[in-house]
């Protein structure tokens, strides 16, 4: 019920500040900048609408900083459970693919399968986008790729040769 009749949402530009400002404060700190999003999104799903929630998970997320000993005696096997529900809650967005495009749905494959395979979601993503932006530029499609996506493809090219 928070979206208006014309599709607007009052006050997003103060929400996604703040989910930039987190985003980027958490990259800083050495943490995924996907999840700054997911968790945001998850809370709202939940119907936190206020800062309290916000508040009431950094809380818990200090909290687990001194538990975080024993949450490292918990092998990954033992997690592998609530991601497949993860991915279940997640495969609905699988439809809206378009599948008759090849130059969109081998980038959507490929950011599907390297999550998987790599257990990362970020080189995932690394690899959706570059593959999404060497698809496009191989089939003349040229005119959907924009700018950042290309210096973001350059960027992730660098990371990858430089990685240890």
């Amino acid at each position: 019920g928070i979206v208006k009749q014309d599709g607007s949402i009052p006050n997003v530009k103060e929400a996604m500040m703040s989910d930039a400002i987190g985003t980027t404060a958490g990259a800083m700190l050495g943490s995924s900048t996907i999840t700054t999003y997911i968790e945001s999104a998850s809370g709202i799903a939940e119907g936190g609408r206020t800062g309290l929630t916000a508040f009431v998970v950094g809380l818990f997320f200090i909290v687990s900083l001194f538990l975080s000993p024993i949450f490292l005696l918990i092998p990954s096997a033992a997690t592998s459970g609530a991601l497949v529900l993860v991915g279940v809650l997640m495969i609905d967005s699988v439809q809206k693919i378009e599948f008759n495009d090849v130059s969109e749905a081998f980038p959507a494959f490929i950011t599907m399968i390297t999550m998987v395979l790599c257990y990362s979601i970020a080189d995932g993503i690394y690899m959706g986008i570059l593959s999404y932006v060497i698809l496009k530029l191989c089939t003349s499609q040229w005119k959907s790729v924009n700018l950042t996506l290309v210096i973001l493809s350059i960027l992730f090219v660098l990371y990858f040769i430089t990685k240890d």
